[in-house]
């Protein structure tokens, strides 16, 4: 199976790989909220806790843990493929987020699969020019297609 979410559904692919890493072939999380428990910490502050919950309401506070894909990340763990997608200029999802996931998922991993880091430097969150939208695609639909074992992508010995 693969797997993707873009932004706040990066906290849905982020925690299906870390619960249920045996499920997965790949994963792809875009522009995602990998570590939403250092959300107020981001240059949005506090404007989302009406949707993702606040660090001070103990109920809310462990609710967050829970949701946080970067908590759950254990060394040793055979993940999945992930090509993890973050824009520099991002003004909803702080590049650090998916980087810093990535960053971790890479050292504690032990499944030898790719976790790769895409970063696209001009835009962010969106972008409405048409070829970096479908480079983008086109790059992410490849891995995908390669980590599931499509035969367009078999090697040959």
């Amino acid at each position: 199976l693969a797997c993707e979410g873009r932004s706040a559904g990066g906290i849905l692919i982020g925690r299906a790989i870390t619960e249920r890493p045996d499920l997965w072939a790949c994963a792809v999380p875009e522009v995602g909220v990998l570590n939403v428990l250092r959300g107020e910490y981001s240059s949005h502050g506090k404007s989302q806790n009406d949707e993702y919950g606040a660090l001070d309401n103990i109920n809310e506070f462990f609710a967050l843990m829970e949701s946080d894909a970067l908590l759950h990340i254990q060394k040793g763990t055979k993940y999945p493929a992930v090509f993890v997608r973050s824009g520099m200029n991002d003004a909803r999802v702080v590049p650090w987020m998916p980087a810093k996931f990535a960053a971790v998922l890479q050292n504690s991993s032990s499944s030898n699969k790719p976790v790769l880091l895409y970063v696209n430097y001009g835009n962010g969150h969106f972008t409405s020019d048409v070829d970096v939208i479908f480079k983008e695609f086109t790059d992410m639909i490849s891995f995908s297609l390669w980590q599931v074992g499509h035969p367009t992508f078999k090697m040959t010995e």
